[in-house]
């Protein structure tokens, strides 16, 4: 699994032009998933993202978390996390995991950040096409990727 991890002032999803998800302070994640992708990887992921501290204290240092700033988490799936640009102009999504595996796991996501957050989380429609709007707070954007744990 790989996430992109913002951390915003608000952000929202509108699928034809209907809201289906929308947060104030928090986190805007953008979730990719792939094939060798399970639910440890969900597990791992999901504490990592509520437990990152990213958001100022009182001395402007990074050492708050989603919990201590009453934050909210907007989870949109996208595939195009996967892209492969090596050959030619086109990106290939081979390494993106079709629907009947990745709609599971993006449910298991859900459950388990609802569960380490005690909210529920805002979301996006998996396979829409989604219009997201965002205020990036910082701007700060934190890559994370389940086969490379080590550097995390």
């Amino acid at each position: 699994m790989r996430a992109i991890l913002q951390r915003v002032t608000e952000a929202s999803c509108r699928v034809d032009g209907d809201i289906t998800g929308e947060i104030k302070t928090g986190f805007l994640v953008l979730l990719g998933i792939e094939d060798a992708d399970t639910k440890e990887d969900a597990q791992w992921l999901a504490q990592k993202i509520t437990g990152m501290r990213i958001f100022g204290d009182d001395n402007g240092l990074m050492n708050k978390a989603l919990a201590d700033v009453d934050g909210r988490i907007l989870l949109i799936s996208q595939f195009t996390l996967f892209a492969q640009t090596k050959k030619g102009n086109r990106p290939s999504f081979i390494r993106a995991a079709r629907p009947d595996k990745a709609i599971p796991l993006y449910k298991h996501m859900i459950e388990l950040l609802d569960g380490l957050t005690g909210q529920k989380t805002q979301t996006g429609i998996f396979g829409a096409d989604m219009k997201i709007s965002l205020i990036n707070d910082g701007p700060v954007t934190i890559i994370m990727d389940t086969k490379d744990r080590d550097n995390f």
